[in-house]
């Protein structure tokens, strides 16, 4: 007699069920894989948006509402029109001499630092060069000296009995001592030296770093075509180094806008404001004299709104597409 071994019948809900993946996902479709990398991301944005807000938006929030409030000290109350501020500063014949004062620096001093900086980075990124590492860091240490150091320094040397008029009288090429300090435009001289000494080191890290990106085939096919040494710097390594300038260059002039240190380090401010910049006579009208912080929010937000433009400006600009 033969037996017959039967498998055991599947019960009614196993044989029925459907199969787990789609089990899962009817569960908890906003759980699938897309879904969890999205909510990871703003897991990690989110703290960081929030820094952000309530470190820097905020404030200037705060800044814009202060900017339209009068007063002295912490006895503030509301301008009658909230504007008043802003059309003080029209009728303000020192802010408009700092103002002009900060744009001589932007306009003299940020294009020459920045092509010195370019020319510098070209010279130092040769292959040939020997004591690159050496030049590279004697040009950039100036942008590591403290600002007291450097002013100190620059005080001594541009004074009366200084260095500077020294060295000019032994050549022959003064007759007798200059105050570079005590006349408005010597004294802005010294100032945009003083930022083309400190910052073009700086400037020249970036530029040097973005040539190691530049395609050296490029340069040797200009070289064979007959190229000479300014065409091939001019007509194929500076279009490579465009995003570069432009990020260089609202660098530049957002921290030129902003010029504090040297206008009162070196000559603060003086002679009778020719050298003040707009920083400067922001931090005279917050804390000295008489203070006026909502005045002083004012021509914060002068400032901020000059910034932006001229970044927008140069973002334009910098943005052609070939």
């Amino acid at each position: 007699m033969a037996f017959q071994l039967k498998a055991p019948a599947k019960e009614p809900e196993q044989r029925n069920a459907p199969p787990l993946r789609n089990y899962v996902g009817r569960q908890k479709p906003w759980l699938n894989p897309t879904r969890r990398r999205s909510l990871t991301g703003w897991g990690f944005l989110i703290p960081a948006s929030l820094l952000i807000v309530g470190v820097n938006f905020l404030p200037m929030l705060q800044a814009l509402l202060l900017s339209l409030q009068t007063g002295r000290g912490s006895r503030l109350t509301w301008a009658d029109p909230f504007w008043s501020n802003y059309e003080r500063l029209l009728q303000d014949e020192i802010f408009k001499l700092t103002l002009q004062n900060t744009f001589v620096y932007l306009i003299i001093q940020v294009p020459v630092m920045l092509i010195l900086a370019l020319i510098l980075a070209n010279l130092l990124n040769d292959r040939r060069l020997k004591f690159k590492a050496l030049w590279r860091t004697a040009i950039f240490l100036p942008c590591a000296v403290s600002l007291v150091s450097y002013s100190l320094v620059f005080r001594t040397m541009f004074s009366n009995d200084g260095f500077i008029n020294d060295m000019l009288m032994g050549v022959g090429l003064l007759d007798g001592p200059v105050n570079w300090l005590g006349n408005a435009d010597t004294a802005r001289f010294v100032i945009i030296l003083g930022l083309i000494w400190r910052w073009t080191g700086y400037n020249m890290v970036f530029y040097l770093a973005a040539l190691q990106n530049v395609d050296h085939s490029s340069i040797e096919a200009a070289r064979m075509d007959g190229a000479n040494a300014f065409q091939v710097f001019w007509h194929v390594t500076v279009p490579q180094l465009k995003p570069m300038i432009v990020l260089t260059a609202i660098l530049s002039t957002n921290g030129t806008l902003q010029l504090f240190d040297e206008s009162w380090a070196l000559t603060r401010g003086g002679p009778a404001y020719m050298t003040m910049s707009m920083s400067h006579y922001l931090y005279e009208v917050s804390f000295l004299k008489n203070p006026n912080f909502g005045y002083a929010a004012a021509i914060s937000y002068v400032i901020l709104i000059l910034v932006a433009v001229l970044a927008l400006i140069q973002l334009r600009i910098g943005d052609r597409r070939d």
